[in-house]
């Protein structure tokens, strides 16, 4: 089965729109996949998922679904999917960059990551073979190779050494795959991970190594952790200029609505992050006119709809007003409305920038998008 097809390519861009094929339904591209860390897209029912936001497939991560709710659990309910009540496709990071971000105590060698629970300080290994085997129990429909996410500002001789040890880790995940079997009846897809920081030589020497293990789909981690917004444009251009035309393409992590626009715009298929709901539990909305702080005082007395025509019917039901009360007094269903506001957002500007692929006309229609988004209300 071929996982992925390119349909239509924009005039003049790098852009493409596609079909994303899993044994759990197909997912068109360019896609913007909500973050369901611990079997959860935060405070959003499954059912709003799919009849409110539109999302064709979630992610999970490793490291927070291994300690809770732990494997056993997952095993004794064939997986994820089930536990959660989710039909669609999931993917599944490593769980490296929590490691790295939020374990306490960590140690790396080659033979994996020591690291202490955030949650209770226990002590727990990863290695590039058991984060495959609690993928395949987790059920995701795409897993990632364990890799260091090389932190920003770092110097040339250690971003290396971590592309080295990122490197060594994915011929054993890729050994591990190939030895086991998908689990739960669906398959199971490995996507490596080009790591090499700011570094355009790394980052060719990992793009390299990557398109040469011809796996189902391509990653690119460690961008938008601070570096410059030009230099992330700048390293996508360069990696994907080697990684295989014919394969997926996933940014982790990324970003606003302009990096997602740019990111298309060089090649990107796939994108992540949890700027949707983080930042509209906080208050922070996105429009297709620009981004607006509800907290302000200004829409205290608005009681027009969020987004006349927004993307969902939560966006056009509820006022300013109302919602600026909710967040202001702390209430759980304003985060709600806020979170699927946003994440409805990035997936009508997806699915917009898809149209416009089809149309070939991206470019123009992003530059103006772009105008518009950065502009405060």
């Amino acid at each position: 089965m071929v996982l992925f097809e390119i349909q239509s390519r924009d005039r003049g861009t790098n852009a493409r729109a596609g079909i994303l094929r899993t044994s759990r339904g197909d997912v068109q591209t360019p896609v913007f996949m909500p973050v369901g860390t611990a079997g959860t897209v935060k405070g959003i029912l499954q059912q709003d998922l799919v009849e409110e936001i539109g999302a064709e497939i979630i992610l999970g991560n490793t490291y927070h679904l291994y300690l809770r709710p732990g494997t056993d659990i997952l095993k004794s309910c064939r997986g994820l999917h089930e536990f959660m009540g989710w039909e669609k496709p999931i993917l599944t990071d490593s769980g490296g960059y929590q490691i790295f971000s939020l374990a306490r105590n960590r140690k790396l060698s080659e033979e994996g990551a020591i690291f202490r629970s955030h949650i209770d300080g226990s002590k727990h290994v990863f290695t590039p073979e058991n984060t495959i085997d609690i993928q395949r129990i987790i059920g995701a429909d795409i897993m990632m190779a364990l890799d260091e996410c090389t932190p920003f500002p770092c110097d040339y001789r250690y971003a290396r050494k971590s592309m080295e040890l990122t490197h060594k880790w994915l011929d054993r995940a890729v050994l591990r795959y190939n030895q086991s079997e998908p689990l739960w009846g669906f398959d199971q897809y490995l996507f490596p991970i080009v790591q090499g920081s700011i570094f355009d030589d790394l980052r060719k020497l990992s793009a390299e190594k990557i398109a040469s293990l011809s796996l189902a789909g391509n990653a690119i981690g460690g961008l938008s952790v601070g570096e410059p917004a030009e230099e992330m444009y700048r390293i996508l251009e360069i990696v994907n200029g080697i990684l295989p035309e014919d394969k997926p393409r996933y940014l982790m992590g990324v970003g606003t609505p302009a990096n997602i626009l740019e990111a298309i715009e060089r090649g990107v298929d796939m994108f992540d992050c949890v700027m949707p709901t983080r930042n509209g539990r906080n208050g922070m909305l996105f429009t297709g006119e620009g981004v607006i702080n509800i907290r302000n005082r200004k829409w205290m007395d608005d009681f027009n709809p969020i987004d006349s025509f927004g993307p969902s019917r939560i966006s056009r039901h509820y006022s300013k007003a109302y919602l600026r009360h909710l967040i202001i007094s702390g209430e759980i269903l304003g985060a709600q409305i806020a979170s699927i506001h946003n994440l409805a957002f990035y997936m009508k500007l997806v699915k917009e920038a898809r149209i416009r692929i089809q149309e070939g006309n991206f470019r123009e229609w992003k530059n103006a998008m772009i105008k518009k988004l950065s502009a405060r209300l």
